[in-house]
């Protein structure tokens, strides 16, 4: 047992699939459970600035006051959403086809007077790309199991800017946000692992 496990000091390492993709158990890694799980940067939590991963839950409260009183005596949540943010240090094409609204990328094969490349569009179009998304680290239990975010739909939303320049990594902002589970599980959970399997 860890000493303080409920303080956390570690990174999240995501993991994209397609939504509907089954989540793994909490002791699985994701790569090995099911193949469409592709992780956010080509070295996962090591392709992340050091801002981290940031989870926001995001809430609109709407109270009422009535005439007989200063002070409110209802309250009512009228919106709620729930973000992921990274800033990924990884410009590669597989990288940043994601924030590109998961664009396609076309890879051309060297040849007899063609350069070998991979492209992509950069117009994203009306249709927004979903994802489920998968964000592991460590447990506020026991830092030697696992906790982890399992959210059946999201999209990326920020608008990637990076900037290329000497001396620092170009670097894309990616913010995951959250749509209703179309199967009904509201925004998913948050799994905390308390005991390792027997």
């Amino acid at each position: 047992m860890s000493v303080y496990p409920e303080i956390v000091g570690a990174p999240l390492t995501l993991w994209l699939a397609p939504v509907d993709t089954a989540f793994p158990l909490i002791d699985a890694a994701p790569g090995t459970f099911a193949e469409a799980w592709v992780m956010v940067g080509t070295h996962g939590a090591n392709n992340v600035d050091s801002t981290g991963v940031t989870v926001t839950h995001n809430q609109t409260i709407s109270t009422f006051t009535p005439v007989g009183t200063t002070a409110p005596v209802k309250a009512w949540r009228t919106d709620e959403s729930l973000e992921v943010a990274i800033v990924l240090a990884d410009i590669s094409p597989a990288q940043y086809a994601i924030a590109l609204n998961d664009a396609a990328v076309t890879s051309i094969a060297a040849g007899a007077g063609n350069a070998g490349e991979d492209d992509m569009p950069m117009l994203g179009g009306i249709q927004i790309a979903y994802f489920a998304l998968l964000a592991r680290g460590l447990s506020s239990v026991d830092a030697t199991l696992n906790a982890q975010y399992a959210i059946p739909c999201v999209y990326q939303s920020a608008n990637p800017t990076p900037v290329y320049k000497k001396g620092a990594p170009a670097e894309l902002a990616l913010t995951f946000t959250t749509l209703l589970d179309p199967a009904g599980g509201g925004f998913g959970e948050l799994q905390i692992q308390t005991a390792a399997r027997t």
